[in-house]
């Protein structure tokens, strides 16, 4: 009878342990910019945290400049202003806490303004991936809302 007890609850460890694997995933793929349609990124895991590249940007405020030529110029590391706009990470560092269900201790790089931001992100009950930038205090920050798109 201890036996099948301990393995019961061995059971039930690990399914809740799966469960929260899975939920952590739910952020990982592609994913569109909701504001303007302006801007596609893929989030991927690497170890335990989670990161996103810029995958697709809409370049027709500049069409002498096309997306796959355009630099990452204002970069402060004055190494990485060479750097292509596509496949730039510009997210980093998020850990899944199952906890609140959020993806916390990250940050968030802006390579319009070359300014790197605190970041933590979350699901909404409508799909939507909320990822807030803010400086050391999250309530002084900035949300922007992503929808999945595969």
């Amino acid at each position: 009878m201890k036996n099948i007890f301990l393995a019961l609850l061995l059971i039930l460890i690990c399914s809740f342990k799966n469960i929260a694997s899975t939920n952590a995933e739910k952020i990982v793929g592609k994913w569109m910019a909701l504001e303007d349609n302006n801007l596609e990124v893929e989030v991927y895991k690497t170890g335990n945290e989670y990161r996103a590249k810029i995958v697709w940007f809409d370049d027709s405020d500049d069409k002498s400049r096309p997306m796959a030529e355009r630099c990452d110029t204002k970069n402060p590391d004055k190494k990485l202003c060479t750097g292509k706009i596509i496949g730039l990470q510009v997210m980093q560092g998020l850990v899944y806490n199952a906890d609140d269900d959020e993806w916390h201790g990250g940050q968030i790089y802006d390579a319009s303004s070359g300014k790197q931001w605190n970041a933590k992100a979350w699901l909404t009950t409508d799909g939507c991936l909320k990822v807030r930038g803010y400086w050391h205090l999250e309530f002084m920050g900035q949300n922007i809302c992503f929808k999945k798109v595969q």
